[in-house]
């Protein structure tokens, strides 16, 4: 918990930015390499982590490992560049430890416990999930509205390819959304789903989806994913106070992620709206 003139604050940490799969090189080393992974520190609440991508391992590191460890995970989807962490997220090496996963509903009826317990199992992993010292809690959902302690979650699935969720946390009048994996129209245009919306409606911090390029996106048009352009207009369009570009392509360098921040912050100043560019390490703080 931190406190900034005498009034408690959450904090948002990206642990992993990238889409697709985690890259290494010098020419990505500012921003990092790691897969979709942010956490949530909100006073009095167990921590919430958004995505269990590679970026979750650096997560854990920070986390306790005596069994000790309570916390939620909110997470949008279960392609490889979301879940890869999970295996290797060191608290649950620890008897004691507990976890709880939500997941949206699959679409081929599979729960999403059974979902890991086949894929999380010899011979792509030397142990079944069921294994692991700590407890997985695994929770199917949809368009709903839960609470998680003091903080109050909104789920809502959004277009992209599979059931996929975007997620709300709201504390004491704070609000953080997150779109890691958010479908353009596919003709470029600009327009977004209502339930999208809702998620972030004036929210505080918006983490959203920024992979493509509007030259990427012309080939790329059906792959889940949207520009940096869009994420913009649809920030603006939900009255989002600050907008974080997100989950980049793995062939994006540090410099290009550079040059995209920066004509994003000018047409965001241009409308009201702070941009940042996330990276592994940083921390935001709101209240």
């Amino acid at each position: 918990m931190q406190r900034i003139g005498g009034r408690r604050t959450v904090t948002v940490t990206f642990h992993g930015v990238r889409g697709s799969t985690p890259c290494h090189g010098d020419d990505i080393a500012r921003y990092g390499g790691n897969t979709s992974c942010v956490s949530v520190d909100v006073p009095g609440a167990d921590p919430i982590v958004f995505d269990m991508g590679t970026g979750l391992r650096y997560f854990g590191a920070t986390q306790p490992r005596d069994g000790s460890f309570r916390g939620t995970c909110l997470l949008t989807h279960l392609h490889w560049d979301h879940t890869q962490g999970v295996a290797f997220f060191t608290p649950m090496l620890h008897s004691g430890a507990e976890l709880d996963v939500f997941a949206p509903v699959q679409e081929d009826g599979r729960t999403v416990g059974e979902v890991f317990a086949d894929v999380i199992r010899p011979p792509l992993f030397p142990i079944g999930i069921d294994q692991f010292p700590g407890e997985f809690r695994f929770h199917d959902v949809g368009d709903e509205t839960f609470q998680r302690g003091p903080v109050t979650v909104t789920s809502r699935l959004v277009p992209h390819v599979g059931n996929t969720l975007g997620y709300r946390v709201e504390w004491n009048g704070i609000s953080v959304a997150y779109l890691s994996d958010h479908q353009q129209p596919y003709d470029g245009s600009m327009g977004a789903s209502e339930g999208a919306l809702e998620l972030a409606r004036g929210v505080d911090l918006l983490i959203h989806d920024s992979q493509y390029t509007p030259e990427e996106f012309a080939l790329k048009s059906t792959w889940g994913h949207c520009t940096v352009d869009y994420a913009v207009w649809f920030a603006h369009e939900a009255g989002a106070k600050k907008l974080a570009l997100f989950h980049y392509d793995p062939t994006r360098h540090d410099d290009a992620v550079d040059a995209l921040h920066a004509c994003a912050a000018t047409a965001g100043h241009a409308l009201g709206l702070e941009v940042l560019a996330a990276r592994e390490g940083l921390t935001v703080e709101l209240g």
